[in-house]
């Protein structure tokens, strides 16, 4: 995959436009047409590729090795450059052009271009979903993003130096990333606060120190685990509005698991639980995932488990 990542990466490079004479899929020249504009030519010349002639080994594993190596490039190329398929004409083009390159400045402005892709594509969007979430429509400031990255490049003229920058954004991506989390996901924390609040004046529901809710199905008369037990259990997960994630009854399969290798309002319930107890669980965002999404699991979401503790394993 590497070397895969670094053919798309030497394939991207892109320049100027060279025009090529459009050709039948047979190898042979077209016929001639009658003189169109220069926007007709770039909508109806495609790039077409020459006869293909194998006359020996070497040639057979040069076109294999070429063919071989495109399997998951238009994908790339769609997800990861926002490469828009309707103009792969273009793209072949830019192949042909670059591979041609031998002047060193040439060489250095498709390497930009190359750059440049990657910096307004998944680089900044990686930033932005990190800070925003995935399902994020918010951007950082582009231009002083730009800025500060070449700025980087030029070794000169940022107003900070590259250890003073990678320290701000270890002490205060986090940070940004929780308020902006929060506000975006505000209403599922809201939800989940009123939620429990009222589940907690339920009949059998016991609230401890922590905010963790739970109650008792069955009461179990075994040993309890402690956080470096593993534990074999059964169990259901869903969202306060009822939406099941997650069930190992479903896969008909008990899970085994460490007690403390799991999140907070597990490791906390099952080192009260008895073996041979099934306990249904109310825990709140801050003992779940807190800020972090998992699957369809959204940010600061109250969870309800139902868990049933079937042994400690040796």
């Amino acid at each position: 995959m590497k070397k895969l990542l670094l053919l798309v990466a030497v394939l991207c490079l892109q320049s100027n436009v060279m025009d090529l004479n459009a050709q039948t899929s047979k190898g042979k020249p077209a016929s001639k047409k009658a003189k169109t504009t220069e926007k007709q030519v770039k909508a109806e010349a495609p790039v077409a590729l020459p006869a293909v002639s194998l006359k020996s080994q070497m040639d057979s594993i040069a076109y294999s090795v070429g063919l071989a190596q495109t399997q998951g490039l238009r994908d790339y190329l769609v997800s990861k450059l926002n490469v828009d398929t309707t103009y792969i004409n273009e793209f072949i083009k830019g192949i042909i052009d670059v591979s041609k390159t031998t002047d060193k400045k040439a060489s250095a402005y498709n390497a930009g271009i190359l750059i440049g892709q990657q910096v307004n594509g998944q680089m900044l969007s990686g930033v932005n979903q990190e800070i925003f979430g995935k399902e994020t429509t918010q951007s950082i400031n582009k231009d002083l993003y730009l800025n500060g990255f070449i700025a980087g490049v030029l070794g000169k003229g940022a107003v900070m130096n590259v250890a003073d920058a990678q320290k701000y954004v270890q002490a205060n991506m986090e940070k940004m990333k929780d308020q902006n989390l929060e506000q975006t996901y505000k209403a599922n924390k809201d939800a989940g606060v009123k939620f429990l609040a009222e589940n907690k004046t339920k009949e059998g529901v016991i609230t401890t120190a922590s905010g963790l809710q739970y109650k008792i199905v069955t009461k179990g008369t075994g040993a309890i685990p402690t956080a470096a037990s593993k534990v074999k259990v059964h169990y259901k997960g869903t969202l306060v509005d009822g939406t099941e994630f997650d069930s190992s009854y479903k896969r008909n399969e008990p899970t085994e698991l460490e007690a403390g290798q799991v999140i907070k309002g597990w490791t906390e319930a099952l080192t009260l639980m008895p073996v041979g107890s099934k306990w249904i669980l109310y825990i709140p965002q801050e003992l779940g995932y807190g800020s972090r999404e998992a699957g369809p699991i959204k940010p600061f979401s109250t969870l309800i488990f139902e868990i049933e503790l079937l042994s400690i394993e040796k």
